[in-house]
């Protein structure tokens, strides 16, 4: 399959699915998280497709490609850490925590790769 944007990287989609679950799951916390945690594993979940987009529409330049890429890499280990405090907190049964963190941990592997080998990513001019 050729891969014309962003949106058809498996990275993208498994990110993007993640984050959709993690939503879904964060409509049961408490009111009380409104503005901290419940909107923190939101921005952070949906920032890794973010800056996926964003690298995808900067890679003409390696650097540039893979900075946008680390960004990612760094929302992702930030959404990991708020999937450790809901769980920790009673927001997220064992069963989500699992779940969650092996997708976002799957989603962080292949980040690491794209950042290690952006050659066969990036535009040839």
């Amino acid at each position: 399959m050729e891969i014309r944007s962003a949106k058809d990287l498996i990275v993208y989609k498994k990110a993007y699915d993640l984050a959709m679950d993690i939503f879904r799951a964060s409509k049961r916390f408490p009111a009380e998280e409104k503005y901290s945690l419940t909107s923190q594993i939101r921005r952070s979940s949906r920032s890794v497709c973010h800056n996926l987009r964003e690298a995808w529409a900067k890679r003409r330049y390696e650097a540039h490609f893979v900075s946008k890429l680390t960004d990612c890499d760094g929302e992702n280990s930030e959404t990991d850490t708020s999937l450790d405090f809901a769980f920790d907190s009673g927001y997220l049964t064992r069963e989500e925590h699992v779940s969650f963190t092996s997708r976002n941990a799957e989603v962080g592997k292949m980040l690491g790769s794209m950042i290690n080998d952006p050659e066969k990513f990036l535009l040839k001019l």
